[in-house]
């Protein structure tokens, strides 16, 4: 088996894009953003959202205050019917 000794590489692709770069900065172009129609539907933030953040805080206010009761009948409900049980 022959084993080459390291060559230096005079023609580095990198360096040749480098150059082109350089060579065509007159014509620079630059980046454009276009956001569909339904994709700014969805940014619009429901009130469902709003309503269910102010749900939020105030349970964060009351768990922070230990005012903040669990009814537990309530919770095996929710269960039950998570597993249609």
């Amino acid at each position: 088996m022959k084993i080459n000794p390291f060559r230096h590489v005079d023609n580095n692709p990198y360096q040749r894009q480098v150059h082109k770069k350089e060579g065509s900065e007159s014509g620079q172009k630059t980046d454009k953003v276009e956001i569909s129609s339904e994709a700014q539907k969805m940014q619009n933030t429901p009130s469902i959202v709003k309503e269910r953040e102010l749900r939020v805080a105030e349970l964060k206010k009351q768990v922070q205050a230990g005012n903040y009761e669990v009814d537990p009948q309530e919770v095996a409900k929710g269960i039950a019917k998570f597993f249609d049980l």
